[in-house]
């Protein structure tokens, strides 16, 4: 092969130089529960767990058994004073989450008792696990890759169902089944056009340049595919800022509390009474939702509500999608209002006709002229609850997307977003290539350039910088 360009995506051997060390540590959260679950990774797992309890058996994989926890303070360990009971499990290298040895011990949830079992396993040989150290080692260890390693983060920071089910599927792998037929796509093409460089004498045909442009371009078909996924995945996994505007006494409140199912902010019938921000987070479609109920925009009336309106304009600035909520009941729109609905045309946004309940003899005004409109309103009643279940779909589907199917496999986060963008620059660059008869052993420079972003989507060539960044977000003990 050639070997100009080649060693330069050397991928690194995730199962080259693994720790030996043995680690452990608290793997539940801090404070008091029923249970506290110590964790031990490593070759000595099995004998520094010994040391710590009296088994009634040796431990087999798999295997749950009653045993108890040694008082690390006794003099004699052969007649140690029991501290605890536990049950101990054991995971057998390599069919453990680490693929090392692994053994847990679940004991009564004291913070005394389990950081007396961690402290008894360092003066047994073990250390004290960095943050996310365990995962690391599944990770290095090649039982799992890099997304997947991501998506167990995510799913400890699920606050949604519908977030840990989309973390389980990353979990199970649905990132890397859709990156790996593009990357076989990418390494066949490659292998064809260095066997036609070294073969070259062999009277092998040097792959014509319209086929090449045409396999890069449906790799590229399939990569832009992916990357379009981030925007909906970035969503999922940190949620959306929804900011509700309008004019004072337009309902903006009693809707923000419709929304969030509960009397949050304060509803009186004078206009003005809200004068700061009032955020509350919501599950929306299983989405988390930071609804932002703000000031009414009107000429302000003191000093206190000028920077309530200057805070409610930052907010609109800020977020994600804006909720403009009209008095259905008013017979023309005011300055403001006509200014922000010129704003919704440039941003994601959801007009509102609130207050339908008093508005069936108000069909000839200037706001009522909106009904039906392109887009076409949504008409509620914070009061009797009219049309909030249309409210609540007509935000789903501006989040997701109108008729947009939710596949399986999506990004999450920007080092991802950044790792396909990376290999769609190089893909282009390799077509620029091309087109300018650059000889195919620089072709293949571009082309190896795009396999190594892809393989750093995964973990195969990603710096141990990077990631030593990503598992140190982790807690420890996981």
């Amino acid at each position: 092969m050639n070997q100009q360009a080649h060693p330069a995506v050397a991928p690194r051997h995730l199962h080259a130089d693994l720790p030996r060390d043995t680690i452990v540590a608290i793997s539940t959260p801090p404070g008091r529960g029923g249970i506290g679950i110590v964790r031990l990774s490593g070759t000595r797992a099995v004998e520094v767990a010994s040391r710590l309890l009296r088994l009634p058996r040796p431990l087999v994989h798999t295997q749950a058994q009653l045993a108890e926890i040694l008082d690390p303070e006794s003099e004699d360990p052969a007649n140690a004073r029991r501290l605890d009971e536990a049950v101990a499990t054991f995971f057998q290298a390599p069919n453990s989450y680490t693929r090392e040895d692994v053994v847990e011990i679940a004991a009564h949830g004291s913070p005394v008792v389990l950081e007396a079992l961690v402290r008894a396993a360092i003066a047994q040989g073990a250390r004290i696990a960095r943050p996310g150290e365990f995962t690391e080692r599944a990770f290095l260890s090649g039982r799992i890759d890099l997304t997947q390693a991501e998506a167990v983060r995510d799913l400890i920071e699920a606050q949604t169902l519908y977030q840990a089910k989309i973390a389980s599927e990353q979990m199970e792998g649905a990132l890397s089944r859709r990156i790996q037929p593009i990357k076989q796509a990418l390494v066949h093409l490659i292998a064809e056009l260095e066997a036609g460089i070294d073969f070259a004498e062999d009277d092998i045909e040097l792959m014509p340049s319209a086929v090449i442009v045409n396999r890069i371009e449906a790799i590229r078909e399939t990569l832009q595919a992916l990357a379009a996924s981030f925007a909906y995945g970035r969503v999922v996994r940190d949620g959306i800022s929804l900011s509700i505007v309008g004019r004072p006494n337009a309902g903006k409140s009693s809707l923000f509390n419709r929304l969030v199912q509960r009397e949050r902010a304060i509803v009186t019938a004078t206009p003005g009474t809200t004068r700061d921000l009032v955020t509350e987070r919501v599950s929306l479609g299983g989405i988390p939702l930071d609804l932002i109920d703000t000031a009414g925009l009107r000429a302000a009336q003191d000093e206190a509500e000028s920077i309530g309106i200057q805070k409610s304009r930052e907010a609109l600035a800020d977020a994600d999608v804006a909720l403009l909520v009209l008095d259905a009941t008013a017979e023309a729109l005011s300055k403001e209002e006509i200014a922000l609905l010129e704003q919704m045309l440039t941003r994601r946004a959801i007009v509102v006709l609130n207050k339908m309940d008093l508005a069936h003899g108000n069909s000839g005004s200037e706001v009522a002229s909106l009904r039906g409109g392109n887009p076409a309103a949504i008409e509620t009643s914070a009061l009797t609850g009219e049309g909030i279940a249309a409210l609540r779909e007509a935000i789903l589907t501006l989040i997701r997307g109108e008729g947009k199917e939710v596949e399986a496999g999506l990004m999450t986060n920007l080092r991802q977003q950044q790792a396909v963008s990376e290999t769609l620059q190089a893909l282009q660059d390799s077509e620029h290539a091309i087109v300018a008869n650059v000889p195919h052993e620089m072709l293949l420079l571009d082309l190896y350039s795009a396999l190594r972003s892809l393989d750093a989507l995964t973990g195969a060539t990603t710096p141990d910088d990077i990631l030593n960044l990503i598992f140190s977000t982790f807690c420890i003990g996981k």
